[in-house]
């Protein structure tokens, strides 16, 4: 079930990738049913804060109808960063499932406190292929 969560996120990765923004994207999920998707809009915002996440967070919340996620899972191909983390922490996010690790800027730099206690984490799901397509955007960007 992961493999494919992970892959509907990759199809929102790929999206923000046709729009020139950096492709990582993710879908929430509760029970067996997608609730939100969402990718990258940072470029076409002009918002520092137009994560994937952030975007999905906002959908999600307004679909079910309460602030608090936590009988749902991201599936996210990029470790989230720690504004993105906080964001989850304070959804009460059920589980988190990211693809590839995001050694810079990713939250586990600043330690799993940024998520919510209760919050489980799963690294590496399709971590080859999410990583696959960052690699080819910023190849692309350095031409």
């Amino acid at each position: 079930m992961n493999e494919y969560f992970m892959r509907e996120a990759l199809k929102e990765a790929a999206a923000a990738f046709d729009k020139d923004e950096t492709p990582v994207g993710c879908v929430i999920v509760c029970g067996t049913r997608i609730v939100a998707r969402a990718h990258n809009l940072v470029e076409t915002l002009n918002d520092p804060t137009a994560h994937a996440e952030m975007q999905a967070i906002t959908a999600a919340a307004h679909t079910i109808g309460g602030k608090y996620l936590s009988g749902c899972t991201l599936y996210v191909t990029l470790e989230p960063c720690p504004m993105c983390a906080g964001a989850l922490f304070w959804s009460q996010i059920g589980k988190i499932v990211f693809g590839a690790a995001d050694p810079k800027r990713g939250f586990s730099l600043a330690g799993a406190h940024l998520l919510h206690p209760k919050t489980i984490v799963e690294r590496g799901v399709l971590a080859g292929e999410c990583a696959q397509l960052l690699k080819q955007f910023f190849q692309k960007k350095r031409l």
